[in-house]
């Protein structure tokens, strides 16, 4: 336990980072995402490029507040089921709780 609060504590976790393991699903689509990005930035003229650009940003920022809000919605889900699993009154009907 103490070692996970260290490397909290100096910041060598970083639950967001992710390392795609070539030949995957995920990078498979990181790579045709990619592909048609540049297949539209050469179609597209210098205007519509600039608009492409901050879409791209903007689902991006969009992508992050989602995955920040589900990280904590499943830190918050966890934490209540390690409480209801500590709880020693919790009715189990073996030790006469109710």
């Amino acid at each position: 336990m103490r070692t996970i609060l260290e490397d909290l504590y100096y910041g060598n976790i970083t639950p967001n980072e992710q390392q795609m393991i070539p030949g995957s699903e995920l990078k498979r689509a990181v790579d045709r995402v990619a592909k048609c990005e540049a297949q539209l930035m050469e179609l597209l003229s210098e205007e519509g490029q600039q608009t492409l650009t901050r879409f791209i940003r903007s689902q991006h920022e969009i992508n992050s507040i989602t995955a920040t809000e589900n990280f904590i919605l499943g830190f918050r889900l966890s934490v209540r089921l390690m409480v209801e699993c500590m709880d020693e009154n919790d009715g189990d009907i073996r030790t006469g709780g109710e």
